[in-house]
């Protein structure tokens, strides 16, 4: 391991390709593939995601929501006795809206290594071709799956000075536009990138009311990134 000594445990937080799997680093390659054990919140999703490109000998543990509090203290011991443990999210960054919060937390409190290998996370992904204001940014995340909640989210943030970026699923995407344009108007600029590094990307910028209108005409399968422009910005 290189980016170790043996003696010393290690947490590494390791990015995934969020699509193409091109995107996967050799270093995040080379610290998978020597670690002690993976955690993931899906392992099954993890292991197709790298049969026939990556050899994993470790095995590959549940971490999820609803057991990441009990595991992360089984991880923290481990990692104390100087094992080497790879945090993966299904695609992208962990802990961008997804697990591994209380277990990196853990690892700080106990004074443990925590190293992050850099690579995709879909929030940037989409910043950096959506042609909106990129000095200044705020990410949500997932918003409440319930309109009313999610219709005071964009009530409080209408007048914020820099671009939201937000995460929607494939099931509520069309609400989710049709909220977005009843609150914040449909000369609202904004980015709705879907599938982003695959073969089906797509990326729609300017008012609100349109890129709706084309974001519904087509495929909404997928996973979709949402970008909010500033009110005042104009293309």
């Amino acid at each position: 391991m290189t980016d170790s000594t043996a003696s010393e445990g290690c947490l590494y937080v390791v990015a995934t390709p969020i699509g193409n799997r091109g995107d996967f680093t050799p270093r995040a390659a080379e610290i998978m593939a020597a670690c002690d054990c993976i955690a993931a919140e899906e392992p099954r999703k993890v292991l197709r995601l790298f049969t026939g490109t990556l050899k994993l000998s470790a095995p590959v543990v549940a971490l999820h929501e609803h057991n990441e509090s009990e595991l992360a203290e089984q991880l923290v011991k481990r990692i104390a006795n100087g094992e080497q443990i790879a945090l993966v999210a299904e695609a992208g960054t962990p802990l961008i809206s997804d697990p591994g919060f209380r277990l990196v937390r853990a690892c700080r409190q106990r004074g443990l290594r925590v190293t992050p290998i850099p690579g995709p996370c879909a929030a940037t992904t989409a910043l950096s071709a959506a042609g909106l204001p990129s000095d200044g940014f705020l990410f949500l995340g997932f918003l409440p799956p319930k309109s009313a909640a999610r219709r005071r989210t964009f009530k409080e943030y209408s007048y914020f000075p820099y671009t939201l970026i937000l995460y929607e699923s494939t099931h509520r995407i069309e609400k989710f536009l049709n909220d977005l344009v009843d609150i914040l108007g449909a000369d609202r600029v904004i980015c709705v990138a879907r599938e982003l590094t695959k073969l089906h990307e797509t990326i729609h910028t300017g008012p609100a009311g349109a890129v709706r209108e084309r974001v519904v005409a087509g495929s909404t399968k997928g996973e979709f990134v949402v970008l909010i422009a500033k009110q005042d910005f104009m293309l």
